[in-house]
């Protein structure tokens, strides 16, 4: 076992290093520079109602026509903008993206915005089951001939 010699000065610079870090950030956040430079980025809970997606965004202080929300390439993007007159809100534009599964119709997409709240509903794209080929017993079935064969898309 090998013995360290204990030095009380580099404890206590450890320390008063820690206290600095930690003063200095909280009193450098109240600064206007510190809060032009946070960004607001909107919580959004997505939850599976069975035949359909519930999107919920709390955008507080935001109206309908402060809010944009597209789809392209099957990404639904949700922007905006908030505005504050106090210097205490983080205000500011802010875009949220989620992708969409594979054949979501964009045109059935509903939203509302409510209370700080931006509901937005999407219906799951329809499912196609696949189709089954019956097998049968002793029928014979028509011989492809070659220029008759199906193509590969």
């Amino acid at each position: 076992m090998a013995l360290i010699r204990w030095q009380s000065g580099r404890e206590l610079d450890s320390i008063q290093h820690d206290l600095n870090r930690l003063f200095g950030t909280f009193f450098d956040s109240h600064t206007a520079e510190a809060r032009a430079a946070r960004r607001w980025v909107p919580a959004v809970d997505l939850v599976d109602e069975g035949d359909h997606y519930a999107l919920s965004a709390d955008l507080p202080g935001v109206s309908e026509k402060d809010v944009t929300i597209e789809v392209e390439d099957n990404v639904l993007r949700i922007s905006g903008e908030r505005y504050s007159e106090q210097n205490e809100r983080v205000s500011g534009s802010f875009s949220r993206s989620l992708r969409l599964p594979e054949g979501t119709d964009p045109q059935a997409i509903e939203a509302s915005i409510e209370q700080g709240v931006l509901r937005v509903s999407i219906p799951k794209p329809e499912v196609v089951a696949p189709h089954k080929v019956a097998v049968k017993a002793g029928e014979s079935v028509p011989a492809v001939e070659q220029g008759d064969a199906p193509q590969e898309s």
